[in-house]
């Protein structure tokens, strides 16, 4: 028994250490396009391993659009770009049925969303009844159309860039939508350094051109399969339950976080801690993942926005006041 136990062991490390590797070779790969924000690339990353669907949010030009493009072509997967514009249909995003003369039947032709990787540039620029044609896809990964229900392949991933909600001509995501989005990142503007070796890059050719795969589907498909295996341990569990629940009390807040979120928040957590070649969650990264994976959910109330209170700060405030547990076993027995 004791040597099974060492074995089963061994195996776990062996697995999370090729995640860590690969992930690494990822994170490296998309850093070659985007310049100096390796923290952005490592939570797309683990966004990827965790099953979840990725929100960029900044002001135009910041290259939101360029990060999505590079995981895409960092893991060789299928990748459909959909730019959302205020005429967009959802049948262009789902697909549609249509019907064919000369076997007089109908057939379905699929839309831009049957791929591995769906980069939808500016989303809020379309309709919220374009923007909800997502909903069943990121949430069930299949499509329904004419009561015929079409599975999407995995790894499946939506990478949606958004402009700040006080740009022209932007709608707001529903809250739906909002939910099923496992973390938003913002880049934000780039050092000076790094801007500097952006001209230099990007001056004088396509870097994203210049990128390699150092992944496929498959591989992406293990590194899944042994993140969903990583170990959490039951304070660490409730310690989740506990954050999500503080942002249904808090008084700042008419809207808190769902259940959703407290899934999300352990399967980001999971995929973390993979990559830092772990095969354990800590609170540590509950708490790193908090801001990322609960704010966009988060609906303040009306004398909050009076007052000029975000949600990043209420989550900041969640985390200061919920009493973390106590170190426990680090590893399944």
């Amino acid at each position: 028994m004791a040597g099974s136990s060492t074995r089963k062991g061994s195996a776990a490390e062996t697995e999370v250490r090729a995640v860590a590797a690969a992930g690494g070779r990822i994170s490296t790969a998309v850093e070659t396009v985007i310049e100096g924000k390796s923290a952005q690339v490592r939570l797309a990353v683990a966004v990827l391993l965790a099953e979840g669907h990725l929100l960029v949010e900044d002001v135009p030009g910041v290259g939101k659009t360029m990060l999505a493009k590079a995981l895409a072509r960092a893991i060789n997967c299928s990748v459909r770009r959909v730019q959302f514009t205020p005429d967009l249909l959802p049948s262009d995003i789902t697909g549609v049925s249509v019907y064919n003369q000369n076997t007089r039947e109908f057939e379905f032709r699929p839309g831009a969303i049957f791929a591995n990787i769906v980069v939808g540039d500016e989303i809020n620029r379309a309709s919220p009844k374009t923007q909800s044609a997502l909903l069943e896809c990121m949430e069930e990964r299949q499509v329904t159309v004419d009561g015929v229900t079409y599975l999407l392949d995995p790894p499946f991933m939506v990478i949606a860039t958004q402009n700040p909600i006080e740009m022209e001509g932007t709608y707001p995501l529903p809250e739906a939508q909002r939910d099923r989005f496992t973390a938003r990142i913002a880049l934000g503007y780039p050092a000076v350094d790094a801007e500097l070796e952006m001209l230099d890059s990007h001056g004088g050719g396509a870097p994203l051109e210049d990128l390699e795969p150092v992944a496929d589907d498959l591989e992406v498909a293990k590194m899944i399969a042994a993140v969903r295996r990583i170990h959490v341990a039951d304070s660490v569990r409730r310690y989740a339950v506990d954050l999500v629940t503080a942002t249904r009390q808090h008084p700042d807040l008419r809207l808190g976080a769902s259940p959703r979120a407290t899934l999300h928040l352990l399967r980001a957590a999971r995929a973390v801690a993979a990559l830092e070649d772990r095969e354990y969650v800590l609170p540590d990264d509950l708490q790193a993942l908090a801001e990322p994976v609960l704010a966009h959910r988060l609906l303040l109330s009306a004398d909050a926005q009076i007052a000029r209170r975000s949600a990043p700060a209420v989550v900041a405030d969640i985390i200061a006041s919920v009493p973390v547990p106590a170190p426990a076993s680090r590893r399944p027995a």
